[in-house]
């Protein structure tokens, strides 16, 4: 049986990789609206698995039971062909995700050659149930058993979860734009951009797309223009308006000297491209939206922190600081140009959100440090929104924060976010795991305090529609209402004082 078990090793964790990289990471079939047959065939593929990793790694089906055993693997074949073509149905599987599909048939082939004389042998016997162990192999099977089971009901839940869910048509964001706008995007393919894109196009705006991969500008809104170099675009361009969103992320890991580097090169290099761009354009755009972050405010405590807040020193700061310079030179050229500082964006393609879903459908979520930290957010479709209304305000300029007007802390946020899941909020991430896993990361983005109000775009009229969190949460996660978490005060939190 050692050849049978290291086959099952292999095909268990090359599934377990193509779980948790291609489902729950690129493409978060949990989340997306119309997946429900595909988790529904997923759900009913690991609660098979479960079953033939305890039978192999533990009991031996003699006589019709090994019958009843070979048709259990035929149904497991027959859902896995059936998700093959669902998937092929309903979204464009990645070469990635293909290729590792065919190493799972065959590998899986291979399993069922060598299996097939160990069940003819069951097959043989007097029809029982006969318990058997193999060692380490039937407590690794016992594992793996442990781990498909959460996976298979989450998924059927998920199954169900993914009626509800609805994507609200993108063309009425943009409504503050004029007609037939001109619009060149940087960082189009990302999590905001993607949307951003969406939005222009369905409304009828011609779209510029910046991106350094093609192949992944293939999946955004059609029709658009991709440009892999602004060297590319010809002096005689005409654009509206121009989009600045492109950047590394600042949570992909710790912030090594290296990893500091090249965020900020990131930023500031395509920032200066633009502007030099704009230097030598014969009819140069009205506006240049450009990113930037709350993160310019660094730890703000209790204090209520507008445009014109002064702020504490950190990383954040110094990279929003230098992005936000960067791109005001756009100003020497006649542009007007105003600095977003976006908060928290909430949705559950990506971002911050994105990443916690996971851990709190599983019941591992919970408050980070003391939970007394105020965190300010948005829903994507809102800076969206605020995106397109900064292109059409003409006194919109300078430093503009992307907020809601309901900043929440984040022991509330941590309870509604659960309730909108069904599942409880009770594991607390200690400040000093955090510290001593993330280090500064850590210290300015998950413990610092921000308490951002969004006063330039309340003066110009702009009005979020989701301006309270429950709402947000609701319409992302598919919930019913949720009822308003109490508010968590100082006194009734676990102490933990940010230094």
């Amino acid at each position: 049986m050692t050849a049978v078990f290291s086959l099952v090793i292999v095909q268990a964790l090359l599934g377990a990789f193509d779980i948790l990289f291609h489902h729950e990471g690129t493409e978060r079939l949990p989340w997306r609206p119309g997946a429900g047959r595909e988790l529904a065939l997923h759900a009913a593929r690991n609660l098979l698995y479960a079953v033939v990793f305890v039978s192999l790694g533990w009991v031996a089906w003699h006589g019709l039971l090994a019958w009843a055993f070979a048709a259990l693997i035929l149904t497991e074949i027959v859902i896995t062909l059936w998700d093959f073509v669902e998937e092929d149905r309903t979204r464009r599987l990645p070469p990635g995700e293909r290729v590792l599909h065919g190493v799972l048939a065959i590998n899986y082939g291979a399993f069922l050659t060598v299996f097939a004389p160990h069940l003819m042998d069951w097959a043989a016997q007097p029809t029982g149930v006969a318990a058997q162990y193999h060692g380490v192999f039937s407590w690794v099977m016992a594992v793996f058993a442990l781990g498909v089971v959460p996976f298979g009901v989450r998924d059927l839940l998920a199954s169900r979860r993914a009626r509800r869910l609805t994507t609200p048509a993108a063309a009425p964001l943009a409504a503050a734009l004029p007609p037939r706008q001109r619009v060149l995007v940087t960082g189009a393919t990302g999590f905001i951009g993607r949307r951003l894109v969406e939005a222009l196009v369905g409304a009828g705006h011609h779209v510029t797309a910046l991106t350094r991969d093609p192949r992944k500008a293939e999946t955004l809104a059609q029709p658009v223009t991709v440009v892999t170099d602004l060297d590319h675009i010809p002096d005689h361009t005409v654009f509206d308006a121009i989009v600045n969103l492109a950047g590394e992320s600042v949570v992909a890991g710790r912030w090594t000297p290296a990893r500091r580097d090249s965020i900020q090169r990131s930023r500031l290099a395509t920032t200066a491209a633009l502007v030099n761009l704009i230097g030598r354009l014969e009819h140069r755009p009205a506006v240049l939206v450009s990113g930037s972050a709350i993160g310019f405010y660094g730890h703000g405590g209790e204090r209520k922190l507008d445009e014109a807040a002064t702020p504490r020193p950190g990383f954040t700061h110094d990279l929003c600081a230098a992005w936000e310079a960067e791109a005001a030179r756009a100003g020497d050229h006649g542009v007007r140009v105003a600095a977003l500082r976006i908060g928290l964006v909430l949705d559950r393609d990506g971002g911050a959100l994105g990443g916690m879903l996971l851990a709190f459908e599983f019941g591992l979520g919970g408050p980070i440090g003391s939970g007394r930290q105020w965190m300010s957010w948005i829903h994507r479709d809102d800076l969206v929104r605020a995106i397109c209304h900064a292109i059409a305000a003409p006194d919109l300029q300078g430093p503009v924060n992307a907020v809601t007007t309901d900043p929440i802390r984040n022991a509330d946020f941590a309870c509604l976010l659960a309730k909108a899941l069904g599942r409880p909020a009770a594991l607390r991430l200690p400040a000093v795991i955090v510290r001593a896993g993330l280090g500064q990361m850590g210290e300015e983005l998950l413990l610092a305090s921000q308490r951002v109000v969004p006063t330039k775009l309340s003066e110009t009229g702009f009005v979020c529609r989701y301006p309270r969190i429950e709402t947000a949460l609701a319409a992302i996660t598919g919930a019913p209402r949720i009822a308003t978490a109490p508010q968590a005060s100082p006194s009734a939190m676990k102490s933990e004082t940010h230094p």
